[in-house]
């Protein structure tokens, strides 16, 4: 693994890890938030979840796939989960956000410009393939070694049938 990697994966993670941490110390606070998502979703919900349970899920999961993007440990995916959930928040923040006076307003921008580049870094870390090869070169590779295998095994089998026709007819 590059240095690189080693030192970007916990720099772009921190930043997940500690909204994270913070969404389930103020789990209120973010029930109050994230409420116009909570809500309909803990409403479509076979099972009787609080949004208050489903704040704590996302802080959570947060948290956890934050920790996995650090350790280099299923990045991708955790990756993926990340700017799921930072998508989320982007969005009811952006929506909810103060603009009644000209410095809320530049705080709002400057709050989505963070979080659409925390989000870009995210999905940036879900296609890394960290130098090996992704899911689907290796699909490719494995359908053309069976397909010249397939092919050499013809070849084989033809002249198997050659040679035992040439036997049996004696020519």
């Amino acid at each position: 693994m590059s240095i690189v990697r080693v030192l970007a994966r916990p720099m772009l993670a921190s930043s997940f890890i500690l909204a994270g941490l913070d969404r389930l110390r103020h789990a209120d606070a973010t029930v109050a938030q994230l409420s116009p998502v909570l809500r309909p979703l803990s409403a479509a919900l076979p099972v009787n979840a609080s949004e208050k349970t489903l704040a704590r899920v996302i802080a959570g999961t947060q948290v956890g796939a934050g920790v996995l993007l650090a350790a280099g440990k299923f990045a991708r995916p955790a990756a993926v989960v990340l700017a799921i959930t930072a998508g989320l928040s982007t969005v009811v923040e952006y929506r909810s956000a103060d603009t009644t006076t000209k410095e809320s307003r530049a705080q709002r921008r400057n709050q989505l410009t963070k979080n659409i580049g925390l989000i870009g870094g995210a999905l940036l870390a879900s296609v890394d393939t960290a130098g090996r090869p992704g899911l689907a070169w290796r699909t490719e590779k494995f359908i053309e070694s069976g397909k010249k295998t397939a092919s050499a095994q013809l070849k084989n089998a033809d002249k198997s049938v050659r040679a035992l026709a040439h036997d049996v007819t004696g020519h």
